[in-house]
């Protein structure tokens, strides 16, 4: 996940990310047409929808913080990166921070 210019949430999300939100839109919304266009089941859309906003708020959350705990706390919004490790890289990352 690089990050690019910050103004611009969406060059923060995923290809991936952003061809989900693409298609969510051209189906005015729906989540039950979005399941049957991916061929998922409803709770696994929903599942997927949550994980992009819960990025979203990240991004619009975090505009000043490092691109390390940034990264971090996106990939714990993917689900990539557990609570507990987050905490740990991030308890690191401040003490070396500090340390500078």
């Amino acid at each position: 996940m690089a990050v690019a210019d910050r103004s611009n949430w969406t060059d923060l999300l995923s290809g991936e990310d952003l061809a989900f939100i693409k298609r969510f839109v051209l189906l005015s919304g729906s989540l039950k047409a979005l399941a049957k266009a991916y061929d998922i089941s409803y709770p696994t859309v929903r599942l997927r929808l949550d994980r992009v906003i819960q990025k979203i708020e990240v991004i619009d959350e975090q505009q000043d913080a490092d691109e390390f705990e940034r990264t971090a706390r996106l990939l714990v919004a993917d689900g990539r990166l557990d609570a507990d490790a987050f905490r740990s890289l991030i308890n690191a990352h401040r003490k070396t921070q500090e340390s500078h």
